[in-house]
């Protein structure tokens, strides 16, 4: 500043050095409650007042504004806190005249035990002024561009910077207009704001606009203007001055940072894998690029998809397998594209490799030759659609996600002169890693809902077949993908006394944790079935074992989603005797089966509700209803009725579609399951229908049977008689031994009354019937025993035997099997009569 000074043109009251010259500030220490504690001369000279009158004084009384003491106490709080402070404040002197100081206070220090504050003031003095060749050289060194223009809005000054931006010499721009010179920028839009501001003669500051300039015309650049009017001594505007800086980087952050957010709007909305990809191309198309490829690997398993790009020797084959998973282009058509979606890609030749895959470094070609590529000689018909559709700028950047590589995203610019810059790559970096998290998970839920639905149909029955008691046809939907396989199941299982047993539940939960526990319940019920026991007894067994393994996952720390999917599980078992045509059912939280005879109305019988499975604490209660030969009975999952949102008009809908005269079970079935569902559902669907049959007379033969050893020769020749009239001769010395051996024992063991059913369907059947619930024992006897060998010798001759309880005891059954060369009869309905 000294020349300006020489010069008189600084006029001051004190020269320009003086101005940052702090020896004679006033200096004063103020303890935190306001009391002075040190008085410098320099606070004497200032304010007139002694050390000696000020010592011990409250500072309050020097504030010659009536709001400064609550600024005050802020400022004593930001300075307690750690924190200095500056600024502008009014005091009043000794005289009484009011004085405007320049205040600088100090962070809080302990002095004598007290916090205290150092305070060093100054008056405010009078502005300094630069010279001319200051200010000349200020705007002509100016990073910021500057320009003065007419009310013509012609150009009359302008700095160097201003030159530099647009590429324009300062001599072709003087006396022209914006629009005239730079074609590229918004030249209409900037004149006529400028318009406004000479007629408002209101400022607009960081005015933001892009466009292209001749210093830099294949790029697009962003620039952030300010304007103001220029008036003379009178008032009177005389023309406008802007100022305009090059806020590129700043525009290309927030343009990334925008597309990005947007990005995760629109790119993976579902979990699936190609529409994933398409969102990424639709999204880019032609926002960022004109043309766009995301080519995805063919295996895309995580892990085992890096794998699979090393071979033998631990290194990337040149040419992964990659098939072309979407496609978009300004052109409709995608005309530029070699390969179509769904096509195995030829990967990039030589240098690029499946290491770039591996390493995830894009690759970027600014200025793209066809004539000088790798791929020329690799691949010349992708040169060829280079050249013809003017293809001049690429990016290609690697999908990978959690360090799985998964494929190749390829950008290009044919129609957009601007060629791809470094900015361009970093945004097209983070729309991939977007893109390619929601890939990954496309592709991991992908992969866990086919391996549940696998497991969950690998549980359920492969075929279904209900004997000669039952026509049988199901049908399984599993949820849609937004909500995945869930524990729904069903099952047909065959009992003695051609009694078949059914039953249908449904898991809490969905996925894989939810198909194994569907897996678990339905094991446990064949096996509990297997045991003969009644449905409600059945229920309480299969509640005891969910309660017992909630508990010991509980304990163990296992996965808590087992346990919880077991907890609450529903279930609804049934079984149907074709001979007494009875069906004896018990439900656990599930809803009841439908119900439609030949001849009537369908309709929902009343069974109790027992409690979800897990819960415990209540008892189940079984019910038992006749069915008339040929009805239909069907059980369901509550998906079925609840695909409506309306349980009651579900089953109303269920009763109406079965009641449906179509004799063909299957389509009934898939007919109920078409008109109920008609779309995707967010649970699974499972329902199993059955018509039942009757075995009449022709089928069961029965003799109460004399409490006297002596009957048992009796109803061993009557047995061996209706045997022989089944045309089964040949089992008839086989049915002999297991007649005298039952009966002998329910004589000799048991209580009366005895009873003995033989039974033909798909196997010949020996029942003996008593009233004593003691549980038959099988015994190896020793060589030199006379007895107890007679349920060993049941067990050797039959192909199955067991024991099952009824009300009014037992009933103890082996089963033969029937040669191939003597097929069962027809039962009723298919030829006889019963």
């Amino acid at each position: 500043m000294e020349p300006a000074r020489k010069s008189g043109t600084a006029a001051t009251s004190m020269g320009s050095a003086d101005l940052f010259d702090a020896s004679t500030d006033a200096v004063a220490v103020i303890a935190r409650d306001g009391a002075v504690v040190g008085w410098t001369r320099g606070a004497e000279a200032l304010l007139g007042y002694s050390a000696a009158e000020m010592a011990g004084v409250m500072a309050g009384r020097l504030l010659a504004e009536p709001e400064d003491p609550a600024r005050i106490a802020g400022v004593a709080e930001r300075c307690g806190a750690g924190n200095g402070w500056s600024g502008t404040i009014r005091v009043r002197h000794r005289d009484g005249r009011p004085l405007e100081v320049l205040l600088r206070v100090s962070a809080a220090f302990r002095m004598a035990g007290r916090d205290c504050f150092l305070l060093s003031a100054r008056e405010e003095r009078g502005r300094w002024t630069v010279a001319q060749s200051v200010l000349d050289g200020f705007l002509a060194r100016s990073p910021v561009g500057m320009a003065v223009l007419d009310r013509d809005l012609r150009y009359v000054w302008l700095n160097g910077s201003l030159e530099q931006l647009g590429g324009v010499p300062q001599e072709e721009r003087l006396g022209r207009r914006l629009s005239e010179l730079l074609p590229g920028l918004q030249g209409e839009a900037l004149e006529k704001l400028m318009r406004k501001v000479l007629a408002s003669g209101v400022p607009v500051t960081d005015y933001e606009y892009d466009g292209w300039s001749w210093a830099d015309p294949h790029r697009r650049h962003a620039y952030s203007a300010s304007f103001f009017p220029l008036a003379d001594a009178d008032d009177t505007v005389t023309g406008i001055c802007y100022m305009v800086l090059d806020v590129t980087e700043r525009w290309v952050a927030r343009r990334i940072l925008s597309m990005v957010n947007e990005a995760g709007t629109s790119i993976g909305t579902t979990l699936d894998v190609l529409r994933t990809a398409e969102e990424l191309a639709d999204f880019v198309v032609p926002r960022f690029a004109d043309f766009v490829a995301v080519d995805l690997l063919e295996p895309v398993l995580g892990d085992e998809t890096q794998e699979a790009l090393l071979d033998d020797a631990g290194s990337a084959p040149a040419r992964p397998a990659l098939r072309r998973a979407a496609l978009r282009s300004v052109r409709e058509g995608c005309p530029e594209a070699v390969f179509r979606v769904g096509d195995r890609v030829g990967f990039l030749g030589p240098p690029y490799d499946a290491k770039t895959l591996i390493k995830g470094d894009p690759l970027f070609v600014p200025v793209l030759d066809a004539d000088q590529g790798p791929w020329v000689a690799a691949e010349p018909l992708r040169a060829d659609r280079i050249r013809e559709f003017g293809m001049h700028s690429l990016i290609s950047v690697p999908v990978r996600a959690r360090n799985a590589a998964l494929g190749l995203a390829t950008f290009a610019r044919t129609t957009e002169p601007a060629p791809f810059g470094s900015d361009d790559v970093l945004l097209a970096r983070e729309l991939v890693a977007r893109a390619a998290v929601c890939l990954d998970n496309a592709r991991r839920y992908t992969r866990e809902h086919t391996a549940a639905l696998t497991l969950q149909r690998s549980l359920l029955p492969p075929a279904l077949t209900g004997g000669s008691a039952l026509d049988v046809a199901s049908s399984y939907l599993p949820a849609d993908s937004a909500g995945g396989v869930g524990g729904d199941w069903f099952d047909v299982i065959p009992l003695s006394g051609a009694r078949v047993g059914l039953v249908v539940g449904d898991v809490v939960g969905h996925g894989i944790s939810a198909a194994a526990s569907m897996g678990r319940l339905r094991t446990a019920v064949q096996t509990l079935a297997d045991m003969e026991l009644p449905p409600d007894e059945l229920l309480a067994h299969l509640d005891d074992l969910v309660l017992r393994l909630g508990g010991e996952e509980s304990v163990s720390g296992a996965d808590v989603r087992g346990a919880a999917a077991l907890t609450g599980a529903t279930c609804l078992y049934a079984v149907y005797d074709p001979v007494t045509r009875r069906c004896a059912m018990a439900r656990a939280g599930h809803p009841p089966p439908v119900i439609v005879p030949p001849d009537g109305p369908a309709y929902f019988p009343e069974i109790p509700v027992g409690p979800p499975l897990g819960l415990g604490g209540m008892a189940f209660e079984a019910t038992e209803v006749e069915l008339a030969e040929h009805s239909l009975f069907g059980l369901f999952t509550n998906g079925l009725i609840q695909a409506r949102d309306d349980v009651e008009r579900g089953m109303t809908r269920l009763a109406e579609v079965l009641a449906r005269p179509e004799p063909d079970l299957e389509r009934l079935c898939a007919a109920a399951v078409r008109d109920l569902v008609p779309g995707p559902q967010p649970d699974d669907i499972a329902l199993l229908l059955t018509r039942t049959r009757t075995l009449g007379a022709g089928h069961a033969v029965s003799w109460d049977v004399p409490d006297d050893p002596a009957a048992v020769g009796e109803i061993r020749a009557l047995a061996a008689r209706q045997v022989t009239e089944w045309g089964l001769g040949e089992l008839a010395m086989t049915t002999e031994l297991l007649v005298s051996e039952l009966v002998t024992n329910a004589i000799r063991y048991a209580a009366p009354p005895i009873r003995v059913r033989l039974l033909r369907d798909a196997r010949l059947t020996c029942e003996v019937a008593d009233a004593s619930s003691t549980a038959p024992r099988l015994r190896h006897a020793r060589s030199t025993d006379e007895g107890g060998r007679g349920l060993f010798l049941v067990a050797q001759m039959s192909l199955r035997w067991g024991v099952r309880y009824t009300g009014e005891g037992k009933i103890i059954w082996a089963e033969q099997k029937i040669p191939a060369v003597h097929p069962a009869p027809p039962v009723p309905g298919e030829g006889e009569s019963a």
